[in-house]
């Protein structure tokens, strides 16, 4: 670990947002700090509007067509005229995701790793939305052990972080995820895709004591979650309402999802903070985003009276991107943590 200082392209297609960073990383694991020189993401959700949800071929198609021109975008935004002898490493995201999707990423690394003669870090997507809060210039220092709530599309998990690059799932989900159970109600509540930030919108204005949905999962002590049976719930409450003709507010129902949901993610992270004496508590992914999520856990925390730690990903990047890919590989990086760019391959199902 001599090295300590480096400057780190990012690239991250797992999805249907292809992201290319420059990042800036120093301070070595005890006290890492990043500066973000270039995020840029091209969004695919038009494309993939029509269809409800992301189709893989056609991420697949427009990733490669989009990832040259992010990339010019990015070394021009970051200043980099010279990219072998300016960027240190290459980080690219291996999995979790979609194959196609995440084997275009790969094989544009893998040119540029050949064209440029340099070192590649095979970085996973999860990893990622963790270390996010740290690309919040105020955050640097945060104690160990820590637990970590990721909530993205189509992930659900807690896990115990007892040093960076040092991870044990506790728990995760066995059906639904948190977001995949919000795209499924927006459906059902017939609302625009992408559906899970649009639930979270017409939530605010609703009340979230309307309707009584289950919590799952919230009495039993391990830290998995379900997310299938409150859907299911949603949907035949749905189907009473307008069998019987009852007048009703989507955005009533639409609240009183989101609070059952945010219970569930709130009380088990906590669960899990107290029993592992974490220092540190953070929250990472896309439905990080979420406004009552956010503000529960700020409320739990101080709650608690223990001077626990919070730390939310910056709402700018709790969507996929290539920053948050940069900095996980910077914790790999310091310890030639490095692939053999030959020999990456996509890993769909890829855990921490």
């Amino acid at each position: 670990m001599s090295k300590k200082n480096f400057t780190i392209l990012g690239i991250e297609t797992s999805c249907d947002e292809t992201a290319i960073a420059v990042v800036d990383a120093s301070g070595g694991l005890a006290s890492p700090n990043f500066r973000v020189r270039a995020n840029i993401i091209s969004s695919q959700i038009k494309m993939h509007a029509p269809y409800g949800g992301v189709v893989p071929n056609l991420a697949k198609r427009e990733h490669i067509r989009n990832l040259p021109i992010i990339l010019e975008q990015a070394l021009r935004k970051a200043g980099i005229k010279n990219p072998p002898k300016e960027i240190d490493a290459i980080a690219v995201t291996v999995g979790p995701g979609l194959e196609p999707a995440l084997w275009t990423g790969i094989t544009f690394t893998q040119k540029l790793a050949q064209e440029w003669d340099l070192p590649v870090v095979a970085a996973n997507h999860m990893e990622g939305h963790l270390v996010t809060p740290l690309l919040n210039a105020r955050v640097s220092q945060i104690s160990f052990p820590l637990i970590a709530l990721l909530v993205s599309g189509g992930h659900t998990e807690i896990v115990l972080v007892k040093k960076w690059g040092d991870y044990q799932v506790l728990g995760e989900t066995v059906d639904d995820a948190a977001g995949e159970a919000f795209d499924k109600v927006a459906r059902m509540l017939e609302l625009p895709y992408p559906g899970g930030p649009e639930v979270s919108r017409i939530a605010r204005t609703g009340n979230r004591y309307s309707f009584s949905f289950p919590r799952p999962m919230i009495q039993q002590k391990n830290y998995n979650f379900s997310f299938s049976g409150l859907k299911t719930s949603v949907l035949y409450q749905l189907r009473d309402l307008i069998a019987h003709n009852t007048p009703f507010s989507k955005n009533d129902i639409a609240a009183s999802f989101e609070d059952a949901v945010v219970d569930v993610l709130a009380l088990k992270t906590m669960r899990a903070a107290a029993e592992y004496k974490a220092k540190s508590i953070i929250v990472g992914g896309g439905v990080a985003a979420n406004t009552s999520l956010r503000a529960r856990m700020r409320d739990a925390v101080k709650k608690e009276k223990l001077g626990r730690a919070l730390y939310l990903a910056p709402l700018a990047m709790t969507g996929d991107n290539a920053a948050m890919i940069a900095a996980s590989a910077y914790f790999h990086s310091v310890k030639d943590d490095f692939a053999n760019w030959k020999k990456l391959e996509a890993h769909a199902t890829l855990q921490l």
